[in-house]
């Protein structure tokens, strides 16, 4: 058991947990990363989990982001449009039981374009809160839905989902190309390949048929079709962002696939800006530290 925790954050995805004994100041005093996200509970399950995370933790109060707030999870937290704060996020949190606290996502509801996030929003205005970022700034989120963010002042006031990480994932385990994309992904001559025909590409479907029919006619090795196929979805992705010259983009997340991306982005003619990890827990934090 953790001493001296003050509260516990959890960030509590689809598919995955991860739960942060937090001191009083915000430091992360211990953390755990477990499969229990939303989909493997039922609603009933959750009363039990949170008595667990206290009893291992030493902790009461409980301060929840992510879809643990949708439909799909214990208690729906109403979204928040933006412009969208920490104040905002803060005053808006749906109480699930004694002493916890969910917080809900973020919309965009006007205009023709509608969008929702819930959970990147902790990471954006963390990453400002911690001064990872500026609170003038473009964010970009990899993952398996990409979000690219706008702030200013501190506030989100607009953002764009693309659902990169999924159409690859699809494209790799479904439909034609089942079979033919299971080598490996990383930076190098097959993945920029794809990368500058994805930034061209006006027919991103198209663009895509490319690989297959690059593979029968052996114009593509099967070993580099994946890393081809996966520079073409980043490179059409990062291609929307007509403004990349104009100022850094912060990247949130870590890991190899940010790292894709801050390749696509010099690529463009962009400057990635790598935030260190930790915004997550910023954010959080900064929510407990409002609502104390």
């Amino acid at each position: 058991m953790g001493g001296g925790a003050a509260y516990i954050a959890v960030d509590w995805g689809t598919t995955n947990r991860r739960v942060f004994a937090m001191a009083s100041d915000g430091t992360v005093i211990e953390s755990l990363q477990d499969a229990r996200g939303v989909l493997s509970l039922t609603q009933d399950a959750y009363p039990a989990e949170i008595s667990a995370l206290r009893s291992r933790f030493g902790a009461e109060d409980v301060i929840a982001v992510g879809m643990v707030g949708s439909s799909r999870g214990w208690l729906e937290a109403p979204y928040v449009d933006v412009p969208a704060t920490l104040e905002r996020l803060t005053d808006a949190c749906r109480v699930a039981a004694p002493g916890v606290r969910i917080v809900p996502g973020v919309a965009l509801r006007n205009g023709r374009r509608p969008d929702v996030m819930r959970g990147e929003e902790i990471q954006v205005l963390g990453a400002i809160h911690a001064g990872a970022a500026p609170a003038t700034a473009l964010f970009c989120q990899p993952g398996t839905h990409n979000k690219w963010v706008e702030t200013v002042d501190g506030a989100i006031t607009t953002f764009t989902t693309v659902m990169t990480g999924e159409l690859f994932a699809l494209l790799r385990g479904h439909g034609i190309m089942a079979g033919m994309l299971d080598g490996a992904v990383s930076d190098g001559a097959p993945f920029r390949r794809g990368l500058r025909r994805g930034i061209a590409s006006s027919n991103i479907a198209a663009t895509l048929f490319e690989v297959r029919a690059g593979l029968l006619l052996d114009r593509l090795a099967p070993s580099e079709a994946a890393a081809y196929a996966s520079g073409v979805l980043i490179g059409a992705d990062v291609a929307t962002q007509e403004d990349l010259k104009r100022r850094p983009v912060h990247l949130l997340g870590g890991g190899s696939l940010s790292a894709l991306y801050a390749v696509a982005i010099t690529e463009l003619g962009g400057t990635p800006v790598i935030v260190p990890d930790g915004a997550t827990t910023a954010g959080i934090h900064a929510i407990w530290s409002l609502s104390a």
